[in-house]
């Protein structure tokens, strides 16, 4: 995916610094849920016109990288 500052930008005056498709007020947590919820991106796009196909891409790679970034801290109790 090419830069996703191209398509996500993250702002505290917007959605509460949530990152969003630029342009618009719809999260990366939106695309995801609507995902989740069995929606196509076909409907996505229908529903959201705003929209692009990129956009929806660009969600899922923001997420994937920010997932690939996230660390685990295992805390192990010794009986």
């Amino acid at each position: 995916m090419n830069d996703l500052t191209n398509y996500i930008t993250i702002d505290r005056d917007i959605r509460f610094g949530k990152p969003c498709i630029k342009g618009t007020r719809i999260t990366v947590g939106d695309i995801l849920q609507w995902l989740s919820e069995g929606m196509s991106t076909q409907e996505i796009l229908e529903d959201y016109p705003e929209l692009q196909e990129v956009h929806i891409r660009a969600a899922l790679a923001f997420a994937a990288q920010r997932d690939a970034q996230t660390l685990v801290f295992v805390h192990e109790t010794v009986a």
